[in-house]
């Protein structure tokens, strides 16, 4: 279902989302009156008062599949009784408002604690074993799917952009010499600790299927297997505790210095996006920026 909004220039900002968000909720009976925006990243997202409800609102048209996928993948998960987020069944999902496609989901109530980086390394080992079932189709994951448009669209200093193109391609490169000895199955795609939520009922929740798809495990353990060694966001102690309940440390691999190169390039593109939201997003873009341009350099990036 398509709705109608009024079109704006301004591009994918947090108040072009709100006003998306707006309309989406008057299209599905809902009332937006006090509602919150939670997070502007790849989507924005926005809790409503009226209603325990989530409303999630994507850049643009050509995410439309990818709405739909998460879609699926949460009935899935569902039907399996794996703990992960879900959509509210009674609208009709997605919901296009103007080219943006817009999703609903169940608001997860959280508790008093943070998702443990054990619970992350079981959550991942727990999924990786599940089996897709037939009818549900998956991509395969492709780390490079969102990085032209970004790079087109960005505001950044144009000799970031001709540095970032530049590492595109040798990424891409790097990216078809890879050889994966694990078999392929279901994967997360951005499986970092800050997508999982422990609800008030203390169960531990995956979220945002956005880049699920069906390929190598690696993928996952990319993740945070960077965050430790490359940036350091977390103690000896954490990163260990995540190896023992997965069972595997990613950076024993021969392809790891790809993956972080991979990882890496798209959380600086990510971030790039919102440089205009104001000076915080645009100092640590830059800071992120000045990483990629020294490889072997420490890393001072901060979590976003």
């Amino acid at each position: 279902m398509a709705v109608d909004a009024a079109r704006s220039e301004e591009g994918f900002t947090s108040a072009r989302a709100e006003q998306v968000m707006s309309t989406a909720c008057r299209a599905a009976g809902l009332d937006d009156g006090g509602a919150k925006l939670l997070r502007l990243g790849e989507n924005a997202l926005f809790g409503l008062a009226s209603v325990p409800i989530i409303v999630r609102v994507t850049r643009g048209q050509e995410w439309l599949s990818t709405a739909r996928k998460e879609v699926a993948v949460s009935r899935w998960l569902a039907d399996e009784g794996y703990p992960a987020a879900r959509i509210v069944e009674d609208l009709e999902q997605p919901l296009v408002v103007d080219g943006h496609p817009v999703t609903f989901w169940h608001l997860i109530v959280e508790g008093e604690r943070k998702a443990s980086y054990a619970e992350l390394g079981a959550i991942l080992r727990d999924l990786h074993s599940l089996r897709v079932p037939d009818g549900l189709e998956l991509p395969s994951f492709d780390p490079f799917d969102k990085q032209q448009r970004r790079l087109d669209l960005a505001v950044i200093p144009e000799d970031d952009r001709m540095f970032l193109r530049k590492r595109w391609h040798e990424l891409r490169d790097k990216f078809d010499e890879l050889r994966f000895e694990s078999p392929i199955g279901p994967v997360h795609g951005d499986a970092h600790v800050q997508n999982l939520m422990v609800d008030d009922k203390g169960q531990v929740i995956l979220i945002d299927f956005e880049a699920f798809c069906f390929d190598h495990p690696e993928w996952d353990l990319m993740v945070t297997a960077v965050e430790h060694h490359s940036l350091g966001w977390q103690t000896d102690a954490q990163y260990a505790d995540f190896v023992a309940a997965y069972g595997r440390d990613l950076y024993d691999w021969p392809g790891y210095e790809t993956l972080r190169g991979i990882q890496e390039f798209g959380m600086t593109t990510w971030l790039m996006q919102n440089v205009q939201e104001d000076e915080r997003t645009a100092a640590e873009y830059r800071r992120r920026i000045a990483g990629l341009r020294d490889d072997d350099g420490p890393r001072d990036w901060r979590p976003w």
